[in-house]
């Protein structure tokens, strides 16, 4: 157990959606025992319960030709009830011989979507113009907006009125690469995570030490099998490094893919009578940040906001590229913060010990504590050590993964 660090002081009752267990809940849990490892797991009212002797992975689970039929026919074997998991995976008092939460995924690539959102859109233009250079945000930040406006949510992207838009701010020597993943044809798709590097609730998320402006990016995280289908949804926090990305955008990578900078769960909620896309659709996702000191910042990312379509990001992702495990896509983020946080005109970036509270009404709560990447847990758990761990508790002979 690790005592020296803050406890994040986990709800069961935050954690969960505003309806409970009413949905149909799936998360991965670490079973511990003789032969530990990941297991599959239902939440529900009574506790939270293995499946892993009948579904091995998420993956597999997710390639059912009805996932939620496929859980509620599965009894599995009681972990604990819900408060007392969630407990447990709070990374300040974990014991690892009892059982805590993983992220939800397993086998799936990790995608995400950026700048489907206007007012983010905004604000990755700032980033550029201002080099990554937060002291010249503000200065930056009014600039751009006298000239392209605040609010470009009336554009469609790929229409004939964005294609127009672009002629304008290209002769006004405007044009952005982010202007054209956000009002363009062509979505913004990129690999934010290796297979299974992403952290669950109660883990510690991680930024680089050589950052000096970053933030949270709270967002819906759809779950979509082999075939396309979008068969549930969870909640993710697309860490961001707002100076590296700023610099240049062939940065993507060193700014959003490194050790712990990818959180998603607590749960997967399938699609089922209770929650569909449309659901999706309508989702407002609730973002606080808080620290010792009691600084806080509050956010919202409306998913009515968004300028594309959760299904056309999907449609996008699979356009020229196959998924055979499926994937979890990120869907971008409507927050981009502004406020001040040490120094007017200063912006918000993030300090380590900051409490990280991603919440909605029906995908409950994911929930963080920022430190450096570079003294996150390491990530060792890859595919070698997965197959090999299904492999020694016997998973791997109930069939197919």
């Amino acid at each position: 157990m690790n005592n020296s660090k803050t406890s994040l002081a986990l709800e069961a009752q935050r954690c969960l959606p505003d309806d409970g267990c009413a949905g149909t809940l799936v998360a991965r849990v670490w079973r511990p025992g003789a032969l530990p490892g990941p297991s599959v797991a239902a939440v529900r009212a009574d506790g939270v319960y293995d499946l892993s002797a009948q579904i091995p992975t998420m993956s597999t689970l997710l390639e059912a030709a009805d996932p939620a039929s496929r859980v509620r026919a599965v009894a599995g074997e009681r972990l604990g009830s819900l408060q007392e998991v969630l407990a447990n995976s709070d990374e300040a008092a974990r014991d690892p011989e009892r059982a805590f939460f993983l992220a939800p995924c397993d086998l799936q690539v990790i995608k995400a979507a950026g700048v489907t959102f206007a007012a983010s859109l905004i604000e990755r233009v700032i980033e550029e113009q201002a080099g990554g250079d937060a002291a010249r945000a503000q200065e930056v930040r009014a600039q751009v907006q006298a000239q392209i406006g605040a609010d470009l949510a009336a554009v469609r992207p790929g229409s004939a009125q964005a294609q127009a838009l672009k002629g304008v701010l290209q002769r006004q020597g405007l044009w952005s690469q982010y202007l054209e993943v956000g009002i363009g044809p062509d979505a913004e798709v990129f690999t934010k995570a290796p297979v299974l590097a992403a952290v669950g609730t109660g883990s510690e998320i991680g930024i680089r030490a050589d950052s000096s402006w970053n933030n949270p990016e709270p967002e819906v995280v759809l779950a979509v099998d082999s075939r396309g289908r979008i068969v549930g949804a969870s909640l993710g926090n697309d860490v961001n490094l707002r100076d590296i990305e700023g610099r240049s955008a062939l940065l993507l990578g060193k700014a959003k893919d490194n050790n712990a900078s990818c959180a998603i769960g607590p749960f997967i909620r399938l699609f089922d009578e209770t929650f569909g896309l449309d659901d999706v659709r309508r989702e407002t996702v609730h973002l606080r940040v808080d620290d010792a000191e009691g600084f806080e910042l509050l956010g919202t990312n409306s998913m009515g906001r968004i300028s594309r379509d959760p299904q056309d990001l999907v449609d996008q992702a699979m356009a020229a590229h196959q998924y055979p495990d499926g994937f979890m896509l990120f869907l971008g983020t409507l927050f981009a913060p502004t406020q001040d946080r040490d120094q007017p005109g200063g912006g918000f970036t993030h300090k380590l010990g900051d409490r990280v509270s991603i919440r909605s009404a029906r995908l409950g709560e994911l929930c963080n504590r920022v430190t450096h990447s570079e003294r996150a847990a390491p990530w060792r758990f890859g595919l070698r050590a997965f197959i090999n761990n299904l492999a020694a508790r016997g998973l791997l002979a109930q069939g197919e993964l």
